[in-house]
């Protein structure tokens, strides 16, 4: 995996460059063609992607209107994070939007790597926190407004 590219994710900002070359060495890289499932809504999860190229979707289907999409990822983006914290099943779908290429970091080889290296496990997790947070409150706007619209 490319560090220049891991340097760029706002997941591994906080690393030293020999952390993310630790981050790199257990990436590994994985294509898909265009309208390819990455994994489906409900499947176990057991690692996170980082975009290196092309573009992934992020979806859910919703009853009665079919696919609701949550996100477009570009490279340099990543997901399937909440995979690494928990043994939860997937909570969407992720589709190659168009031809991409992805780096999967599996969730056992980042544990051995984050009980090995402290420092690492802390600006991670700190960043999950963050990031979580974050997707809980546009979560919470998208449902605010669902029910403005919904009133109507």
């Amino acid at each position: 995996m490319d560090v220049a590219l891991l340097a760029k994710v706002p997941l591994f900002e906080g690393l030293s460059p020999a952390q993310l070359r630790k981050i790199a060495g257990i990436a590994q890289e994985h294509r898909f063609e265009g309208s390819q499932h990455l994994f489906k809504e409900g499947d176990a999860g057991d690692a996170m992607y980082v975009v290196h190229a092309g573009k992934v979707r992020i979806s859910k289907m919703v009853p009665g209107i079919g696919e609701e999409a949550l996100a477009i990822l570009e490279p340099g983006q990543y997901f399937g994070e909440m995979a690494v914290i928990d043994e939860s099943p997937r909570s969407a779908d992720a589709i190659a939007h168009i031809g991409c290429t992805v780096f999967a970091i599996s969730r056992e080889k980042l544990e051995q790597l984050m009980f090995t290296d402290k420092e690492l496990a802390y600006v991670l997790l700190w960043t999950f926190v963050h990031t979580l947070s974050g997707r809980l409150r546009e979560t919470n706007d998208k449902i605010k407004g669902f029910f403005a619209i919904s009133k109507f």
